[in-house]
């Protein structure tokens, strides 16, 4: 199914965002963010997104990546307004089938020794760093 997608890029002390997943005995990593809803925008769906799955308020900035994956992804260097990270409630820490989501921050030079999602996007954020 193909669905435009909005992720959030929130990087500091050395440290990206990222969201744990453990789906059917498989670990990888994903940026945190979403699918977008009916009307809205992938600057939207990523602030939404944010929220649900963090429990923190972002601000949406500058696109650094789009790849297509089911439909376009983009990723939005984002930056944290306020809230507690972790905290968030959406709706995928409750189905069941989903699999399991941590939101967790992982340091810049661990990036390259885990499954994250997508690797193009990794190799960006080294490169810049």
């Amino acid at each position: 199914m193909r669905r435009t997608r909005g992720s959030a890029v929130l990087m500091e002390e050395g440290r990206v965002a990222l969201i744990k997943r453990i789906k059917d005995d498989e670990v990888y990593y994903v940026f945190p963010g979403g699918g977008t809803e009916d009307g809205e925008t992938p600057e939207e769906a990523v602030v939404r997104e944010a929220w649900e799955e963090l429990g923190i308020v972002i601000t949406a900035g500058k696109c650094i990546a789009q790849v297509e994956f089911n439909g376009p992804q983009y990723f939005f260097f984002s930056e944290i307004v306020s809230g507690v990270f972790g905290s968030g409630e959406g709706e995928e820490f409750y189905s069941s089938g989903r699999g399991s989501y941590e939101p967790i921050w992982v340091p810049l030079d661990e990036l390259p020794k885990l499954d994250v999602k997508p690797k193009e996007l990794v190799r960006k954020i080294l490169a810049d760093k």
